[in-house]
């Protein structure tokens, strides 16, 4: 059956081997049987789901096994079997790696109850290890799309602080991606494996953001119930996220600052004192400079957290991305809204190269979103765009207009289309270096030799 588990059993008592093998394959599961140590170690192909493995075996014994199992597949769950005499050695052993340990004879009944919740213990680690490579390549900084000249210096910016634990600050309207941008700084960093905690300070009462970020003890004040740990504690090991950090009440302000220049916290009515091991991610739409100016945010704060700054343009002072912006987000919502858009009326194109998206790339998404759900057939025309997109800015669109001009007589402009003039620009931009290429179009580096191909364009070094 397609959905069994595999499951090794490795003994070089043949008796035992056989029994143990019954025993497994009658609870439904598939099994592989090894009559030594190096048998196992001279396999190749895919892992099983779990291991029963002798303790006892002449030339390779089982913690030599388990050593180098453990080194090649770190998930994955190794139960030991060994006689009663060897038991103290078999929990010396699980402090190697091994799951559990069996003695014989075997039981059959803890045999598959040790074995069932090894199964388990194996499926949520491979889950948990997925859905962590799911969020490295979701929030990486392949994510963030865009070729023109203001985003490829965003990008060297961010590359600059990957390998560091320096403090970021990033600045930006509404919309433009701060949190698109701190999520690739932490999920390429070396605290990738940590915890991202992002915390509106916006959203958060001004009564409650000292608790909501230091946490606080019971009895703490009225409603305090129980202890509750802060949004720094949480983040311990990893990254913590405050956007807009310039709407913190100036005790938050106060409190932060203590925080970041200690390096310890302690919760709110209590004494104990709490290290941290947090790396600090800052944004704001707000000019805090200008803030401390007017006194409504303290200048040794701004120090603390105004680094290293990294400055997102609004999508009207970079427009030759829209082009590739619109294809990224009709192939991100064509699952969504059940139907894959091809082709973008030129019109329509000018219309949003036009317009002065106060929304910056967030509303661009929404509108690309809302587009795919109400238009019909293969096309985004104009009459699909809600009133209002484009002509507020007809000097600023050259740079998309070109690509506009390239389209079919018809007036449409093929998706494929934009995408090779897209391709184009930014070979001219980076001087045809394929690595700066690929990084600054968001793709990776075989997907851009495939579209070369089919575009024509692997002459073009």
């Amino acid at each position: 059956m397609a959905n069994q588990q595999m499951v090794w059993v490795v003994d070089d008592d043949p008796a035992i081997r056989e029994l143990v093998t019954f025993m497994v394959t009658e609870a439904g599961y598939e099994v592989d049987a090894f009559a030594s140590g190096a048998e196992v170690l001279a396999s190749s192909g895919e892992p099983p789901d779990a291991i029963l493995l002798d303790l006892m075996m002449p030339e390779v014994d089982g913690v030599e096994v388990l050593k180098e199992v453990s080194r090649r597949h770190p998930k994955l769950p190794v139960i030991m079997v060994t006689a009663d005499h060897d038991v103290q050695r078999a929990v010396e052993v699980t402090k190697l790696g091994a799951y559990d340990y069996l003695t014989k004879p075997i039981d059959q009944e803890r045999l598959l109850t040790t074995l069932g919740n090894a199964l388990s213990h194996g499926s949520l680690a491979k889950e948990v290890e997925r859905l962590k490579e799911e969020l490295s390549d979701r929030y990486h900084l392949r994510s963030i799309v865009g070729s023109s000249a203001a985003m490829r210096k965003v990008y060297d910016q961010i590359e600059k602080v990957l390998e560091s634990e320096i403090t970021v600050f990033i600045a930006g309207e509404s919309g433009t991606g701060k949190e698109l941008v701190a999520k690739a700084i932490h999920f390429a960093s070396l605290r990738s494996d940590g915890p991202f905690i992002d915390v509106n300070c916006a959203a958060i009462p001004e009564g409650l953001q000292e608790s909501e970020l230091f946490g606080h003890e019971k009895g703490a004040f009225t409603g305090a119930l129980a202890t509750h740990p802060g949004k720094f504690e949480k983040a311990s090991g990893g990254t913590i996220f405050l956007d807009e950090v310039g709407e913190m009440s100036p005790s938050g302000q106060a409190r932060l600052l203590r925080v970041l220049q200690e390096r310890v916290l302690q919760r709110v009515g209590g004494t104990e004192t709490i290290e941290l091991d947090v790396r600090v991610i800052s944004a704001s739409n707000r000019d805090l400079a200008k803030m401390v100016e007017e006194g409504t945010f303290r200048q040794d704060l701004y120090y603390r957290l105004v680094v290293f700054p990294i400055t997102l343009p609004p999508l009207r002072d970079r427009r030759e991305d829209i082009p590739l912006l619109v294809e990224h987000f009709l192939e991100k919502y064509a699952r969504d809204a059940g139907k894959r858009v091809t082709r973008v009326e030129a019109q329509a194109m000018d219309a949003m190269a036009t317009h002065g998206w106060p929304g910056n790339v967030r509303e661009l998404e929404n509108i690309i979103h809302r587009t795919l759900l109400v238009s019909s057939g293969l096309e985004l025309t104009l009459e699909d765009l809600p009133p209002g997109i484009g002509g507020d800015q007809p000097s600023a669109a050259s740079g998309t207009q070109a690509a506009a001009d390239s389209g079919s007589a018809s007036g449409t402009m093929n998706l494929e289309e934009v995408e090779r003039e897209t391709i184009v620009r930014a070979m001219e931009n980076n001087k045809g270096n394929l690595s700066d290429v690929a990084r600054q179009l968001g793709i990776g580096r075989s997907t851009l030799y495939r579209k070369l191909e089919q575009f024509g364009l692997r002459e073009k070094k």
